[in-house]
């Protein structure tokens, strides 16, 4: 919910803690009750288990530079335990219901541009290292100072951006949304369903699970985004077993021959950490490396503020709590994805699921991470969910996230603009960190000519400055020869 709504529910004065539990999670404090974090638990692991699927999908299609590919199985089992160990370490140590796991879009870049250069060893050694490097920009306050340094009004842009942006993935990975094949004469980049109309009983169980998730948000009804998932999941399994549908996507809803298999853990610890420099040239491995930090720093910066600000967790000069231990587990994060072999993992802005379903406590992430422990051995069972029923989820916290675009200031171009483009940015790019650097940048600028360049904190003209070089990355590898 939005912070708004956040506070309207709460009471006026905290009830005391029921049990130590409660206390170290701060979960009344918080106005939350271990219902709605058991269930926001079991909302934001149903939004990302796709990526249990995914993953291996990616990095198990790839080769490295020397032919070999990665086992999918053994992929299932590292994407899985280090989604279920980083979950909970977050949810322990930041106490924020932000889950982590491998990130989409960081996976494409290790299979289709790190290891054709180099081995698959090689190329976890350098997600190793970027987490590291974060690790040590957290530890030296850098990464925690950059976010205290963007001024409010950005803050809640990127939060409203965010919410476009999931609201955009619920969309296409459902299929209501699709991108018009290359080959078609037309100039419009998407369209409605795969053709240009909607149809098939995928899209009509998504339509419906949007119908249900927002009747039952506007009722108030306890549960509502997670009883939409269970629901639509069930009217899946029935429709699929009726129709024997072959257009599901990633997950068919079908019950699976067996329901316990058994983890490969052969992945785990097959890494080299400085390999990389070996099989390419230092420019190369340092450009890669640079590309991988920025995305990692900026997506994660989002998506903390993002999620932070829908629980109602900022403080009144709108920062994190403890945030300098979140960055901290999400940089160990990387590092951990990087040694299993499984990419470098993050945080999920599909925890914004569990935060709409009532999260406001890392007691959540026990129970994500407990369900994601649970994938290790029972993951036939727990991948039934298609991407239909578990989308609409997207779309109802995407709305209320929406909703804070009402506390920026849009009569003052000077934010406006900046904001504008952080939101527009995020969702056209598919890239919180494209809209990051948008917004930064437009910030600065307009700044500048209106001659306030005194007011940009410093650390804001040194991110812009490389945002400069990460938009213009490939003039530069071009002049650089690379």
């Amino acid at each position: 919910m939005s912070e708004t709504q956040v506070t309207a529910d709460r009471p006026g004065t905290a009830p005391p803690a029921a049990n130590s539990v409660d206390r170290y999670f701060r979960i009344s404090e918080r106005g939350s009750t271990f219902g709605r974090e058991i269930r926001g638990g079991f909302a934001t692991f149903f939004t990302m288990a796709y990526i249990l699927v995914l993953n291996p999908i990616i990095l198990g299609s790839a080769k490295d530079k020397f032919g070999h590919q990665l086992d999918t199985v053994q992929l299932t089992t590292a994407t899985a335990l280090v989604a279920a160990v980083m979950t909970i370490v977050m949810g322990v140590g930041g106490n924020l219901p932000l889950a982590l796991a491998a990130g989409l879009g960081l996976n494409a870049v290790v299979a289709f541009q790190i290891a054709p250069l180099m081995s698959w060893d090689d190329a976890m050694g350098l997600i190793v290292l970027e987490g590291l490097l974060i690790c040590v920009l957290v530890v030296t306050g850098l990464r925690e100072a950059v976010m205290h340094a963007i001024p409010q009004p950005l803050k809640q842009a990127i939060s409203v951006g965010i919410g476009l942006f999931i609201a955009f993935i619920g969309f296409v990975d459902a299929g209501f949304v699709s991108r018009i094949p290359d080959v078609a004469n037309t100039t419009v980049p998407v369209q409605l369903g795969g053709t240009g109309t909607l149809s098939g009983w995928p899209v009509l169980v998504f339509c419906l699970g949007v119908l249900l998730t927002i009747g039952l948000l506007a009722r108030k009804v306890k549960g509502a985004i997670l009883i939409s998932i269970v629901t639509m999941t069930v009217l899946a399994i029935v429709i699929n077993s009726i129709a024997d549908i072959k257009s599901w996507g990633l997950t068919t809803p079908s019950w699976p021959d067996k329901i316990v298999d058994t983890p490969d853990f052969g992945l785990i610890g097959h890494f080299s950490l400085f390999g990389a420099f070996g099989e390419t040239s230092v420019i190369t491995v340092v450009l890669l490396i640079f590309t991988l930090i920025l995305s990692d720093f900026f997506d994660t910066m989002g998506t903390v503020v993002g999620i932070s600000a829908e629980a109602g967790l900022l403080d009144e000069k709108g920062d994190v709590p403890g945030l300098g231990r979140v960055l901290l587990i999400d940089g160990a994060a990387a590092v951990a994805g990087g040694a299993a072999s499984s990419s470098s993992a993050t945080s999920y802005i599909e925890s914004a699921a569990g935060v709409g379903e009532g999260s406001r406590t890392g007691f959540s992430n026990l129970v994500t991470g407990g369900l994601f422990a649970c994938a290790l051995f029972l993951t036939p069972l727990l991948t039934i969910v298609p991407l239909q029923a578990a989308a609409p989820a997207l779309i109802a916290v995407g709305f209320l996230m929406m909703t804070q675009v009402k506390n920026i200031d849009w009569d003052k171009y000077e934010i406006a603009i900046p904001a504008f483009l952080t939101i527009a940015v995020m969702p056209f790019t598919y890239s919180i960190t494209n809209g990051i650097g948008a917004g930064f940048l437009a910030y600065v600028v307009i700044k500048t000519v209106l001659g306030k360049a005194k007011e940009v904190h410093w650390l804001l003209w040194g991110a812009s400055a490389l945002f400069v070089v990460y938009f213009a990355i490939d003039p530069i590898e071009q002049v650089l020869g690379v």
